[in-house]
């Protein structure tokens, strides 16, 4: 029984660390680990952001969904990260330009992956 109990802790301290998926809209799956993921708990519009610096690529949890956007500049990023308030930022900035504008995955180039 302690050997067996041995092997597993061994097991389970060598095993290689799981990596995270989202389901997002008009894409599928999307695997986070080029990400930097943010829970975020000031907002009640947001509740995550995953954002892709090497690709410029942004993915926002809102009410349960993920929605992506592309072409989206660090800076753009930063200030969504930094508003008073990241929903009004997000509504103004990337979402509505996001429809058929400046951050449409559907007119901008989708990262591989």
């Amino acid at each position: 029984m302690i050997r067996a109990a041995t092997a597993l802790i061994l097991l389970l301290c060598h095993a290689e660390p799981g990596f995270e998926t989202v389901e997002v809209r008009d894409r599928g799956t999307v695997d986070l680990s080029p990400f930097e993921c943010r829970d975020i708990n000031r907002s009640s519009l947001i509740q995550r952001v995953c954002y892709d610096k090497a690709q410029n690529y942004l993915i926002v949890g809102v009410d349960g969904s993920y929605d992506q956007y592309c072409d989206i500049p660090a800076t753009t990023f930063d200030d969504l990260m930094g508003a008073p308030s990241m929903g009004q930022y997000f509504n103004r900035n990337i979402r509505r330009a996001g429809s058929d504008g400046r951050y449409d995955c559907r007119t901008h180039r989708i990262p591989n992956g």
